[in-house]
């Protein structure tokens, strides 16, 4: 009875703030008068009776004056709290902090991206319990490639080897809208398809290690084709559902003989580290050299900011560490990096690049900093390099990122739930 005098107290005050203007003298004093009586009755403990009839009182009076407020809605009441919660958090989620989750392994062995963990058609695969476990510990998600009939497996080919996919819609946790790569595998020309993140680039070195046991197998596997002189049917793939836009494609088997119902590709998808981004301190301090750094690339005008198969530009938000501000210039010499002439300082990511411990590879000689090149960075500028060099595009490749789309700092991994866990590095 003391909690429900109390729900009824909470909405006298949401009656009196709301309409106190509006009632006259009489109503005005009678709602408060049998407010004050019950706020007094729960102060004292009175005994339930009290409590009821106290109740009974207020009803009596709310039930005249409380307009829309009464009778009193507990799905209005729902329904306002998480309107009210819902903007508060888009609110902070827009000013202060943001969630934002690692799609590559440019960063790699600092923050982790999506990756495949290959299962062999006789290898056994996690059971269900497991299954559960390790989506709710590392997100992790499983795609199955199953023969629909018995045949040669083939699939298509882009002109550099990469496995051909059509850009299509989908949903991301079954509710919100995205857009997904589906990848096609064919036995005997019947397809059979699997769909991905479109940030998830994994599926080429599944099936290299699935079907060729890695990329010296694939490239043994292409070679004996080419020897073979054989004829391969080429032709045009839809690059986005829909669009009528196409590009080239060669159909390459895989493998000779599958029977109906067999296991053909298995893996599961490993989500990347899910960050908490601080986008509040770049407005009152500058970005520092060595900082994690996240940025939007809808503004960054280059090819390598282009879909390789759609050539649509890639707005989306990356991560990558700061190395230069403006008026720096930038060299590579011996997988050190060298910021103004002198060995770069600021993160231990920069010193284990340079002795390659820890699972870092060294800086690379690429393109803007292939050897005997420099970058200088202009004004209203930044210059943003992957820790894991031998596999980032980054500033080498794309140029400088403007200060209008930097996002803000990495605070903390918060998800998935491995030894990385906790403040960035």
């Amino acid at each position: 009875m003391r909690a429900t005098a109390t729900e009824w107290l909470e909405l006298a005050d949401k009656v009196y703030h709301y309409r106190r203007d509006r009632l006259d003298a009489e109503d005005l004093r009678n709602l408060q008068t049998h407010t004050a009586k019950l706020r007094g009755l729960l102060h004292e403990k009175a005994d339930r009776m009290k409590l009821k009839l106290g109740v009974e009182a207020l009803e009596s009076v709310l039930r005249q004056v409380g307009g829309t407020h009464y009778p009193k809605s507990s799905l209005v009441e729902n329904v306002e709290f998480f309107l009210v919660a819902a903007i508060v958090i888009l609110g902070f989620r827009a000013f202060f902090i943001q969630p934002f989750k690692i799609p590559t392994n440019s960063m790699w062995p600092s923050y982790y991206g999506m990756t495949a963990e290959t299962f062999k058609p006789n290898e056994e695969t996690p059971g269900a319990i497991a299954r559960a476990f390790r989506f709710v510990a590392f997100g992790a998600q499983r795609r199955e490639v199953i023969a629909p009939t018995s045949g040669t497996v083939s699939t298509d080919f882009l002109e550099n080897g990469d496995l051909a996919y059509t850009l299509k819609p989908g949903r991301s946790w079954m509710v919100f809208p995205t857009t997904v790569r589906e990848y096609t595998f064919y036995v005997n020309d019947e397809p059979v398809s699997i769909t991905v993140p479109q940030d998830f680039q994994g599926v080429d070195q599944s099936v290299r290690e699935t079907f060729f046991g890695g990329d010296d197998g694939f490239a043994d596997h292409l070679a004996q084709l080419s020897r073979s002189g054989g004829k391969f049917e080429r032709h045009v793939k839809e690059v986005i559902a829909g669009s009528g836009r196409g590009v080239r494609v060669t159909r390459l088997p895989l493998a000779q003989k599958a029977a109906q119902g067999d296991r053909l590709l298995s893996f599961d998808i490993l989500t990347g580290d899910q960050l908490f981004v601080d986008r509040m301190s770049y407005h009152f301090m500058r970005p520092k050299v060595g900082q994690g750094f996240v940025f939007r690339t809808g503004a960054i005008d280059s090819i390598y900011m282009r879909d390789r198969i759609s050539g649509q530009p890639i707005d989306q938000y990356y991560i990558k560490r700061l190395v230069g501000v403006p008026g720096d210039t930038l060299e590579i010499k011996d997988s050190r990096l060298y910021r103004n002439g002198q060995p770069i300082t600021g993160s231990a990511a920069f010193e284990k690049n340079a002795n390659q411990e820890d699972g870092y590879v060294g800086y690379r000689n690429e393109l803007g900093l292939d050897v005997a090149k420099t970058m200088t960075v202009p004004a209203g500028h930044f210059m943003a390099l992957g820790d894991n060099s031998a596999n980032s595009q980054d500033s080498r490749y794309w140029g400088y990122v403007p200060q209008s789309e930097v996002v803000g700092r990495p605070l903390l991994i918060y998800y998935p739930f491995t030894k990385r866990w906790g403040p960035t590095r």
